[in-house]
């Protein structure tokens, strides 16, 4: 398990506000991107359009999609296209693995987050920094790396929340200003031998698996079996024996057997919503205490095995149905043994060479107020139908639809 949870009082982490750090951090930024992640080339579309908006003094909230690890430094690369730093709002657990690692985000303009409750100082950062409009800020509206770069996850309120709340402090201003976001849509693709490193990340995952190599299979054939096997082998563990019937039922029932008990003890048996949002109560419920420290060792175990719990539905979630079915297949296939290989050791390799394109969206003007007769809210809205579209998902749904392609089955992974 990702150590996504540091079991200390969390204490916010602001940004730094110098211009030096940043400036020195992105001549690097380039050798980084290529070293640790593979990505050897990026590109900036329509990078004009934040540029407007910054020359128009906006408070500019950036809101790109987020499939990769390296999403904050690809976006490093716009940063120095358009000749602005940037703020990013950054989960608080990547501030707890080293002291030069926190000095290095803070650095480059990255503050803290608490994602397991309501982190009042980061909201305060996020919205003091739209309306001063010093830079643009960069949030996630997905929450999470999701490594699916043709899928996106539901976007969290609380994109659009920050934005409004800033747009309404920047409104009582004389005279008026305005607060836009910019949806940025990160597209990344392997440009190598493609067929080669799929085959290599799938005989060692089958080597792990103590199988011979499939080799007389195809890559998607392998990819499939592999990701069935790794689904009964959890469910063996979790449940006792395998299950009957689609692989999308059976990843459900999975992830329901994972956190329904808990949700019975934590959350007055509350099951709605997504499973992000059955996660992230779970995490807010069992965490406080633990990281307080007021329990005794057998409950320290006890809530720290039910976190593995936790954090395994969430695997199961990150593998949507029929990805590797549809278009760009190879491509896709290549993300989800990525990501096998990755739920596996829980370390992310380079397998580059990878190109990326960053492409800026059209600014979002945000209201004060909220259409209240909208049950969707509509800058979310907006951010959505935008990076769909750049990111040419909207099509891609249309032909499943045509096709009556179910959006049911994929392969999962164990841990």
């Amino acid at each position: 398990m990702q150590n996504l949870i540091v079991e200390k009082p969390y204490v916010p982490v602001p940004p730094h506000r110098g211009g030096i750090w940043p400036a020195l951090l992105s001549l690097y930024l380039p050798r980084l991107l290529r070293k640790t992640y593979g990505v050897e080339k990026v590109e900036c579309v329509h990078a004009d359009r934040l540029r407007d908006s910054i020359a128009a003094g906006h408070g500019v909230l950036l809101a790109p999609n987020h499939c990769r690890d390296e999403d904050p430094m690809t976006l490093g690369i716009l940063s120095g296209c358009v000749g602005k730093p940037f703020f990013v709002m950054a989960s608080a657990h990547l501030f707890f693995q080293s002291k030069m690692q926190t000095f290095l985000l803070r650095r480059a303009g990255a503050f803290s987050i608490f994602r397991e409750g309501i982190d009042r100082a980061a909201l305060t950062t996020a919205i003091d920094i739209l309306e001063r409009a010093e830079r643009p800020l960069v949030v996630f509206p997905e929450g999470f790396i999701a490594r699916t770069n043709d899928k996106l996850n539901e976007l969290m309120e609380g994109t659009a929340m920050m934005a409004r709340s800033a747009a309404k402090k920047r409104a009582k201003m004389e005279p008026p200003k305005k607060v836009v976001i910019h949806p940025v849509a990160l597209r990344y693709r392997f440009v190598g031998d493609i067929e080669a490193a799929s085959n290599q990340m799938l005989d060692e995952i089958e080597s792990r698996l103590s199988w011979r190599p499939n080799k007389h299979l195809s890559i998607y054939e392998r990819t499939v079996k592999v990701g069935a096997a790794l689904l009964t082998l959890k469910e063996l563990e979790i449940l006792g024996q395998p299950r009957q019937g689609e692989i999308w039922q059976r990843l459900q029932g999975l992830i329901d057997a994972l956190l329904s008990p808990l949700e019975n003890e934590w959350v007055e048996s509350k099951h709605d919503g997504t499973v992000n949002a059955r996660v992230k109560r779970l995490r807010t419920a069992i965490i406080p205490d633990l990281v307080k420290g007021d329990i005794d060792e057998p409950e320290r175990e006890r809530r720290w095995k039910q976190l593995g719990d936790v954090y395994l539905a969430m695997q199961l979630f990150h593998y949507p149905p029929d990805y590797v079915k549809s278009k760009d297949s190879a491509q896709r296939i290549f993300e989800t043994l990525e990501r096998f290989e990755e739920d596996l050791t829980d370390k992310v390799r380079v397998h580059g060479p990878i190109s990326a394109t960053i492409t800026v969206g059209e600014a979002i003007e945000v209201s004060p107020e909220r259409d209240r007769h909208s049950h969707v809210d509509p800058v979310l809205q907006q951010i959505e139908q935008q990076l769909k579209h750049m990111l040419g998902l909207q099509e891609d749904a249309a032909a499943q639809a045509a096709t009556g392609q179910s959006s049911r089955n994929a392969p999962p992974v164990q841990n």
